[in-house]
């Protein structure tokens, strides 16, 4: 039905007009005024079918009277108890029988009431899905569906046993019936697709730990490294400045030690983060002659919030000017006390240019690692942690890889993020060929269908298939939150945007040579967003420059930032042909240099206010075709005809405007010095008196940070 009169559905539910509309007013909260009034069909069919059920439970009760067949005491008690409410509501005699009465009354005795509560009690607790239908949650909690649509629609919800309610709503009504609700929770597809599971302790085996090296640039981090592992890998990076995470294993008196290299430069933050998440154990260097820094700050907060044990290694104790004592001072301010002084954190003074204290660090290491009991299974499908991701012009796409539990093989089929594929080789930090990669081990995998992001978890899963239909899974996820970001206005955040005024926007496509630099570069820039001017990073991703890139660009007015990457002739032939803007940079501060002082030309400009002059008024004249002339000495400075003015009477700003005309004796001048007579008048006010003052002033244009 679409709507129906209060008086026809009075007929329905065999009630007088006037009870029925006390009932709804008192009980449903509908704002009923007379029987011609009109209710919608919806809640009409509520209404009817909320009385349907309880006269549902009369004939029950009556059937019951009449047959006279046994029953068992608690079904009849709970038929007792629900036509007495239905009586009650509906403000008639009782249908109920002296005969039920009685039988009722001799039958139910206190072991049965104990029954009743003890079945209450059972159900305690009850788990229900993010939403329910009315009539199945009644069935778990063991209550007639007309109690609950009744709750419902003193809640204000109109609700039939078959529509369903959030989980918010359920677990109010369940309150009221001192019952807990739980959250039913569902696995998403890709969850029961990947299987991930915890290991039994009995599969444990000890691993190798995993070591992060972190600190300040400059303070000599890869160059310990070199010293560890024998290698140079300074001499490769632009301006001998790490950029790249890279993940090492040496072996220490027969024991397996893997370590990550961070880059030092502030931008790679987030890098540093994900090292500190990978990692079992972090060695911060700080060099002996220069102590605490910014970054080194940083990297003592990412090894707190990882919540991994420090060993702090200070460096080039070969310099004249070290001093050890002064470093391990500036470390207590941030909770690092050493064992020398009485706290609990591992301090190794080494050199890695002189190999000083090299042997007594790895010592160390290794009594970290062993109190830590590192441990993981390795018979079991693996997982692990993308360090590093390439596009690679020979091989394609190439994952560094850290394997964090199980062993990963050739020929797995593998999913990280929303690349799948299946490895065709893996690679270990010497560059030779291996066929498995156990816990804690890094090595280079080949055979993803695209690059992944620095950060993807690595699963094994059971087949190609599996590892595709995770990956499309992602992919389809990841374009509905892309097309979410990317919706027009509505109405609810169309407000938010017009107080916060206009703002523009600097649109940039960030591409470089490795993922992780792809990151950087973007929160670098992201960074320098302020309240008028916000950057967007449009578009990041790994490998050279091309036309598709220039497409974006010229459609979206952006310019296009490339980070040890150049673009290819068919890219910067379409750059010339649409007026794109191409940058190349290879190191990271020139690019946000750039950048920075773009946005100052973007930026509105800021003027502040420069007083040239004051004046005080000595006596006025006025002239019926010009107003009134304000005879002025002027007391400071130097007044122009193109200042702007503002007449000041006792302290109080009276009017502000522009000076209409400026004289000496007869003549029309531009300006008037300090310590000369003038006269004046003034744009629109003649109200001006002896004793004022006039101020004269200019707005200067200053230069926006």
């Amino acid at each position: 039905m679409s709507k129906i009169r209060i008086y026809e559905l009075a007929k329905q539910t065999n009630m007088s007009s006037k009870e029925l509309i006390d009932l709804l007013n008192k009980e449903f909260g509908l704002e009923v005024k007379n029987h011609m009034s009109v209710i919608e069909g919806e809640e009409a069919n509520i209404i009817l079918e909320y009385f349907g059920e309880l006269h549902q439970n009369d004939l029950t009760e009556g059937k019951m009277e009449e047959i006279n067949s046994p029953i068992s005491e608690i079904d009849e008690y709970e038929l007792l108890q629900e036509t007495e409410f239905y009586d009650e509501k509906k403000g008639r005699k009782k249908v109920k029988s002296d005969k039920s009465k009685n039988n009722g009354s001799s039958r139910l005795n206190k072991n049965e009431m104990n029954k009743d509560t003890a079945i209450e009690q059972e159900i305690g607790m009850v788990t229900i899905p993010e939403s329910i239908k009315v009539g199945e949650f009644a069935r778990l909690i063991n209550k007639p569906s007309s109690e609950i649509i009744k709750k419902l629609l003193f809640m204000g919800v109109m609700a039939t046993i078959n529509h369903e309610i959030t989980f918010e709503t359920a677990e109010k009504i369940a309150e009221e019936y001192n019952i807990i609700v739980d959250k039913e929770i569902k696995k998403e597809k890709e969850e029961i697709l990947i299987n991930d599971f915890e290991d039994d302790e009995e599969s444990l085996q000890v691993r190798p730990p995993v070591v992060t090296v972190m600190g300040h640039v400059d303070h000599g981090k890869t160059s310990l490294l070199d010293a560890i592992r024998h290698s140079k890998v300074t001499e490769t990076e632009a301006g001998g400045i790490t950029q790249h995470i890279g993940a090492y294993t040496v072996d220490i008196n027969g024991s397996k030690v893997t370590f990550l290299d961070t880059p030092g430069h502030e931008a790679f933050t987030a890098m540093r983060a994900r090292g500190a998440q990978a990692t079992d154990i972090a060695i911060l260097v700080v060099a002996a002659d220069d102590g605490v820094m910014p970054q080194t700050v940083e990297a003592i907060n990412h090894a707190k919030a990882a919540n991994v044990p420090i060993i702090v290694a200070i460096n080039k104790m070969d310099k004249p000017n070290a001093n050890p004592d002064r470093v391990k001072q500036e470390l207590t301010e941030y909770g690092l006390i050493a064992e020398d002084w009485g706290g609990d954190t591992v301090c190794v003074p080494v050199s890695a240019k002189s190999k000083i204290g090299i042997d007594n660090l790895l010592e160390m290491i290794l009594l970290v690692a062993e109190i830590q009991q590192l441990t993981a299974n390795p018979n079991r499908p693996a997982k692990g942690i993308i360090i590093e991701a390439k596009l690679d012009k020979g091989r394609g796409p190439v994952a560094t890889v850290l394997v964090q539990k199980g062993t990963l093989r050739i020929g797995d089929a593998i999913v990280a993020g929303v690349a799948y594929g299946k490895v065709r080789a893996m690679v270990d930090d010497k560059g030779r060929k291996v066929k498995e990669a156990g816990p804690s081990i890094p090595v280079e995998v080949l055979g993803l269908s695209e690059v992944p992001n620095a950060g993807d978890i690595l699963y094994c899963v059971s087949d190609d298939k599996t590892a595709r239909q995770i990956g499309e899974i992602r992919k389809n996820k990841e374009r509905q939150e892309h097309y979410a970001n990317t919706a027009k206005v509505s109405l609810e955040d169309l407000f938010s945007q017009i107080q916060s005024g206009k703002v523009k926007d600097l649109n940039i496509i960030v591409k470089a040579d490795v993922q992780g630099s792809v990151e950087a570069v973007k929160q670098s820039l992201e960074k320098i967003s302020n309240e008028e001017v916000r950057v967007n990073v449009i578009h990041g991703a790994v490998g050279a420059i091309t036309e598709t890139d220039v497409a974006l660009a010229a459609a979206s007015n952006a310019i296009i930032i490339g980070f040890n990457v150049r673009p290819d002739n068919m890219a910067r032939q379409a750059a010339d042909r649409e007026n794109v803007d191409v940058k190349t940079y290879r190191i990271i501060y020139e690019a946000i240099d750039d950048i920075t002082a773009a946005m100052k030309g973007m930026l509105d400009p800021e003027y502040k206010e420069v007083v040239t002059a004051r004046l005080s008024v000595r006596t006025t004249f006025k002239v019926s075709s010009v107003g009134t002339i304000a005879g002025c000495y002027v007391e400071d400075g130097k007044i122009n005809r193109n200042n702007d003015i503002r007449v000041i009477r006792n302290g109080v700003v009276v009017f502000e405007g522009k000076i209409s005309s400026l004289k000496r004796f007869k003549d029309d001048v531009k300006e008037v010095a300090s310590g000369f007579e003038c006269g004046l008048t003034i744009e629109r006010f003649n109200d001006i008196k002896e004793g004022d003052t006039i101020e004269a002033y200019t707005m200067e244009e200053v230069e926006r940070k």
